[in-house]
């Protein structure tokens, strides 16, 4: 069994405040527009049913509630086919979470996390070190900023590359596959890697099946495709395609 973290309040929520916050102040507006015109009844339902959608995803990603957010990272930690010696690097670590949970289960291993953090999340590279401290494996991680499309570290350097919802947050190429091949080039020939993204996304990827055909054109020896989204852990008000109804996960042997 994948052994999780222990601080998870620290990690954050995928569902950002702002997404809740927004549209209740929007309702509001509408609702005082009521008075001018009771048409704004629509809107204001709207807006509020938008907000409790929202704050349900909240709660099921949170650990209070459907713990789904530690679930959907557990996934890429299981699908790792990796013994735990050398080094691991987990691109877009946003709060730490995957890179500690890779430290606590692989106590031999060294690993690295690197994100360009800003935005809506709020994390930060002094988050993921004081994580890592609490979960009492700062001596062997890592973090520093830095972007997916060019990453700071030679030609196969790690045993294990992994990341998670990441890729197609980079802002700074609109080329999504480039990031999975700058990943595999800085993993060693026979190192492990296991990626997770919106794989079903066809304007960032191409099918699934494109994609596996497109990996292995590259001399990668092993990939396989999971759907992630058919999981049985994943509610059925998560599958909406802006949330988690379009997630998969790349994993195989360089």
């Amino acid at each position: 069994m994948t052994e999780t973290v222990t601080n998870v309040s620290a990690y954050g929520n995928w569902v950002s405040p702002r997404l809740i916050l927004v549209p209740v102040f929007l309702a509001v507006i509408s609702a005082v527009l009521i008075v001018i015109s009771p048409y704004f009844l629509i809107p204001t339902g709207v807006f509020l049913l938008i907000a409790g959608y929202f704050l349900y995803a909240r709660h099921l990603f949170s650990p209070t509630g459907g713990n789904i957010q530690e679930q959907v990272c557990s996934v890429v930690m299981e699908k790792l086919d990796w013994d735990g010696q050398g080094r691991a690097l987990d691109i877009g670590c946003g709060s730490g979470a995957l890179t500690i949970q890779i430290a606590k289960k692989y106590p031999n291993a060294k690993v690295a996390g690197i994100d360009y953090w800003g935005g809506m999340w709020g994390y930060s590279e002094g988050a993921c070190q004081r994580n890592a401290s609490q979960e009492d494996v700062a001596d062997r991680v890592t973090f520093q900023k830095a972007s997916a499309s060019s990453l700071p570290f030679g030609d196969e350097e790690f045993d294990a590359v992994v990341s998670n919802l990441v890729f197609h947050e980079v802002k700074d190429t609109s080329n999504k596959v480039s990031l999975i091949k700058e990943a595999l080039r800085v993993l060693k020939k026979g190192g492990t890697f296991t990626f997770q993204d919106l794989f079903h996304i066809r304007h960032f990827y191409g099918t699934p099946e494109d994609l596996l055909t497109t990996i292995k054109s590259w001399g990668v020896r092993e990939v396989e495709f999971v759907d992630t989204r058919a999981l049985p852990f994943i509610p059925t008000a998560l599958k909406l395609p802006f949330m988690l109804g379009t997630v998969g996960l790349m994993t195989g042997v360089k």
